[in-house]
């Protein structure tokens, strides 16, 4: 991977991490759909559950539109940005910080 790129991580056999409740059971850090993003402006709030917050105090995040390529085989990589079209930023330098309500 290069700096400052786009990917979704791969989760290693046997590893542990914490995971929303939505996880969809693949081993990459991917959260399941079904999310209803509220669109306010310039404001964008998705709800994301977890167990036990404390997991994301010190989480951050950039907003990026991309176009991505998908492959069947969850370990090959199932991602691949294919076009970044736009970064909220504009450095990708993840200014974003959890709101815990």
């Amino acid at each position: 991977m290069w700096p400052g790129s786009l990917a979704v991580k791969d989760i290693p056999e046997g590893a542990t991490p914490r995971l929303p409740v939505t996880w969809p059971g693949l081993p990459i850090l991917l959260d399941s759909p079904g999310y209803d993003p509220v669109i306010d402006g310039q404001t964008v709030t998705i709800r994301v559950p977890f167990p036990d917050k404390t997991v994301i105090e010190n989480a951050s995040f950039d907003g990026v539109t991309a176009a991505l390529r998908v492959d069947t085989n969850v370990h090959a990589p199932v991602f691949c940005v294919t076009n970044v079209f736009d970064v909220a930023s504009g450095d990708l330098s993840l200014p974003g910080k959890v709101n815990q309500l």
